[in-house]
């Protein structure tokens, strides 16, 4: 299998810049051409923000799509929309799940929906630095949905699970009152737990200063309505139900000052309070009182599922009290009945209002079981790691380490390029020295391994100090940088400009939104669980991979891996014994006493053996060896597995199959 080259598309400095190209899936349902919610989400969020800074293509993989018109009604006639067949598409969108932005150089892509979203966030700013509404969708510290789902359970439930439960649930509609989605009524207990917000002490006591005030009323209308006098009296406008609203909508309306102010100063007995006995403040959107970009990405997905629920009783509903609650908010904000309109999405009330009070103040909890799903089981380890490692060597499991195929090769550093070295920003020359011994040991795996044509993908790239060296040693190769942090990969992308690399492409989204073909995966102390990640896209692709894992401490079950990962290892230890082996295989410091550091590799053998031998049962030949000098990092450890060959020699490559 040999992918097209990356090119890079020149362009001449005088001429007008084009604009970056935003790709959105156009998928089918009922043999018709619909938009995903994915979609849904990028068109809306394009329409609040009246950007117009991407040329917009709706991605199909029907010949016919053009002809129909299902679709259109959900996409601003204000935005210029081109179709494009799946196979018609540039190399690196293909090889990644949409929604994907690819920059005017065709080399960098951007993909998955937070990704995306804060892009366009960003460009729209840009393009319009008065926009301060747009600006402060990413939150107080521009934090927004910015880890990725790997690692942040809140990305993962706003951009994947409820999408996915609401798509479930459109496909094939089931008795809500019977089953309602697990991610929505993990959303509902969200919206029920306290916010903390910045600065949120004044408001605390402006609303502890209310309720007394409230408390106070009552008091006085309770002793009038003793003596019998007339205490109708009308509504206090400023009443504390509705205090984190209006400090909301205050922020909303900064401009227009249509909104009053909540900046009333407090008693001075107030000011006593401490503050761990202050109210606690109640949700207004979805990660607080503000409006954010999370609440752009909900909108859509609870609108379409309260739509499909119409024609149900509205006791169905009475599980979600929050979350109508909250959808009628969201309604309020400034700019979203327009975007709302232009993209098709006739906000309404539900009928689960229409009967009663629109603030409800106390969400109905979800049953048990449903609250067990939704809380992560913590394992509390206790002793140290010797019990564990007898018990596997007294059932003949003990780490192994292959001899190192190449244990002086080195690179020529004193000749390469400065841009090479990875020297750059403030890494001492002492960092920098071992780096390159690192590099050393993975590029020589690559180099003994790879042939011309081969595509070569370095998960968690970083800044791309692996991936740029081996574009510059193997120019034949195509070699493609996965990283989610768009500061280290800019600085990759800069770097790769100064060597004139033309090999190379860069893709910023979580490392299993790249669904492309390729050769050969490599990785650099991928952290934790993003080890066996690689490792899982290496084998669905028939790649080869060489992976130096770290951060063992940070192994743990997920919804995508269990621990141990082989057949022996489970049939040995348990979750929690295997655990231990994690946390001790992270006591490799240098300062720490040479013993100490010895039982931490034995750990870090063991469990790389247990992904070893998980590999194996795919048909990969898997080596676990020690990176050279061993000096080189704590976490030195290297595996190397070949589909069907001998990992960490020539022959490896020899007997890979092209796929």
């Amino acid at each position: 299998m040999n992918l097209p080259p990356v090119t890079m598309t020149q362009t001449d400095p005088h001429e007008e810049q084009q604009p970056e190209c935003l790709y959105l899936e156009l998928s089918s349902q009922n043999e018709q051409p619909s938009v995903s919610l994915h979609t849904s989400i990028s068109l809306f969020l394009l329409s609040y923000c009246e950007c117009t800074s991407f040329k917009v293509f709706l991605v199909s993989a029907k010949p016919d799509t053009q002809s129909s018109q299902s679709w259109k009604s959900q996409v601003p006639k204000s935005l210029a929309v081109s179709m494009v067949h799946v196979k018609d598409l540039p190399v690196l969108v293909r090889g990644c799940r949409l929604p994907a932005v690819l920059d005017e150089t065709g080399r960098y892509c951007r993909a998955g929906l937070a990704v995306v979203l804060r892009h366009i966030i960003d460009r729209t700013c840009e393009a319009d630095p008065r926009r301060k509404d747009v600006a402060s969708l990413l939150g107080f510290k521009k934090t927004c949905l910015k880890a990725c789902a790997e690692v942040s359970q809140w990305t993962r439930l706003c951009e994947l699970s409820i999408p996915s439960a609401v798509e479930a649930h459109l496909r094939q509609p089931t008795n809500p009152s019977l089953h309602l989605p697990s991610a929505l009524l993990n959303l509902e207990k969200t919206l029920g737990e306290p916010v903390k917000v910045h600065n949120d002490d004044k408001i605390r006591r402006q609303k502890l200063q209310q309720q007394q005030k409230k408390n106070q009323k009552k008091i006085s209308q309770d002793l009038q309505e003793d003596q019998g006098t007339d205490i109708t009296q009308p509504q206090d406008s400023q009443s504390v139900d509705g205090l984190e609203l209006r400090a909301a909508l205050a922020k909303l309306y900064v401009d227009s000052g249509a909104v009053p102010s909540t900046t009333t100063r407090e008693s001075s007995d107030i000011r006593k309070v401490k503050t761990t006995e202050l109210p606690q403040l109640e949700h207004v959107f979805a990660e607080g009182l503000y409006f954010t970009l999370t609440d752009v990405v909900l909108l859509p997905c609870i609108h379409q599922y309260l739509s499909s629920l119409q024609s149900h009783n509205a006791s169905t509903l009475s599980q979600l009290p929050l979350l109508l609650r909250w959808y009628l908010q969201v309604q309020e904000v400034p700019g979203v009945p327009r975007a709302a309109q232009a993209c098709g999405m006739a906000l309404s009330t539900p009928k689960a209002l229409t009967t009663g009070p629109p603030t409800i103040a106390k969400a109905q909890q979800p049953s048990q079981a449903n609250q067990e799903s939704l809380e992560t089981t913590e394992v509390h380890f206790v002793g140290g790691p010797r019990p564990t490692m007898t018990k596997l060597k007294e059932s003949g499991i003990e780490a192994v380490f292959s001899p190192h195929p190449c244990p002086s090769w080195t690179l020529p550093w004193d000749s390469l390029p400065e841009a090479v070295n990875p020297t750059e920003g403030k890494m001492s020359d002492v960092r920098a020295a071992r780096k390159r011994q690192q590099l050393n040991n993975l590029v020589a795996m690559v180099t003994e391994l790879a042939r011309p044509g081969n595509t070569v993908v370095d998960f968690c790239s970083g800044g791309g100090h692996v991936g740029i060296v081996l574009a510059h040693t193997l120019p034949d190769c195509q070699v493609i940088l996965i990283e989610n942090k768009e500061e280290s990969l800019v600085r990759g992308k800069v770097r790769s400009a100064e060597l004139g690399l033309t090999n190379i492409g860069f893709i910023q989204a979580n490392l299993d939104y790249f669904t492309g073909p390729f050769h050969i995966g490599v990785a650099l102390h991928a952290c934790g669980v993003a080890t066996d990640m690689v490792v899982e896209q290496c084998i669905q692709a028939g790649a080869t991979f060489v992976v130096s894992p770290c951060c063992y401490g940070f192994v743990q079950n997920t919804l995508r891996f269990t621990f141990p990962r082989s057949k022996r290892f489970l049939e040995t230890l348990s979750y929690k014994e295997h655990m231990i082996l994690c946390r001790f295989a992270d006591q490799t410091a240098v300062q720490l006493p040479s013993e100490r550091r010895l039982i931490g590799k034995q750990c870090m053998g063991l469990v790389d053996l247990d992904r070893s031998w998980a590999a194996e049962t795919h048909g990969y030949s898997v080596k676990v060896m020690t990176m050279e000098p061993d000096s080189c990092s704590p976490k030195n450890n290297m595996l190397v597995g070949v589909a069907g060959g001998v990992a960490g020699g020539g022959a490896g490559g020899d007997n890979y199959a092209a796929q």
